[in-house]
């Protein structure tokens, strides 16, 4: 029997996290059925406070997290290296501001981030090739930019994710982990953020950290103490 605590503990992940809709039906989605990448709840809570209204994105590997991203930035380019995937995204995501691209030809795909001639605010590399995408991606990062290094606890078993982390700490980045569960998985796994040392982008609120998701502080004096009357 599971004590009354722990239900409610199991309520706020079903209904403030949407986590049990996301893993039975392996969609990356919020409570409300906004699209959110597939990194750990943590770094999206902490990536969704800010202003993207006027950068360029760059990802490599393309997916929910390039609906997240256009409905933010100014601009999204995402790259796709498996043509059934990129045929079902290109269908399916009509943001005006985001550019899919097929790029699977050996170096062509983590060259493809220098297609454009520009740098960018946000590089996520989050695909195949992941050293390689690294390496390709310290130079073209805009002045207070930042590197999203997906899924980098595998940095244990992969000697890829050790020199992808090596390359982006050799540029001087400031490396923040977040650790934690995320959608439609029922493990734990990381997402690294790799900060230019003059990271400058605004906050969408006039206090940071905001409320997150399922916080007791979000809850109005009168909602909390029902919530610990509950918990007690």
């Amino acid at each position: 029997m599971y004590s009354e605590k722990f239900k409610i503990f199991i309520d706020m992940w079903r209904e403030e996290f949407g986590i049990e809709r996301s893993i039975d039906e392996k969609i990356c989605l919020d409570r409300d059925g906004n699209p959110i990448p597939w990194y750990t709840y943590p770094a999206i809570e902490f990536l969704s406070q800010f202003d993207y209204s006027d950068k360029q994105i760059f990802e490599f590997g393309c997916g929910y997290s390039s609906l997240f991203w256009a409905k933010r930035a100014k601009k999204v380019t995402s790259i796709e290296d498996n043509l059934n995937w990129f045929d079902k995204w290109k269908k399916e995501f009509n943001e005006p501001n985001l550019d899919i691209r097929w790029r699977d030809e050996g170096e062509i795909y983590e060259q493809a981030v220098f297609e454009d001639e520009i740098k960018y605010d946000v590089i996520i590399v989050d695909g195949k090739r992941r050293f390689q995408c690294a390496e390709s991606a310290v130079k073209v990062l805009n002045e207070g930019g930042m590197i999203i290094l997906d899924d980098s606890d595998r940095i244990n078993t992969s000697q890829e994710y050790v020199k992808a982390v090596e390359i982006l700490k050799k540029a001087n980045l400031l490396q923040v982990d977040f650790y934690g569960f995320c959608p439609m998985n029922n493990y734990t796994k990381t997402t690294s953020v790799f900060f230019s040392r003059d990271f400058n982008f605004e906050s969408l609120y006039k206090v940071q950290p905001i409320n997150g998701w399922g916080n007791l502080w979000s809850k109005s004096r009168k909602d909390r103490k029902e919530f610990y009357k509950k918990s007690v």
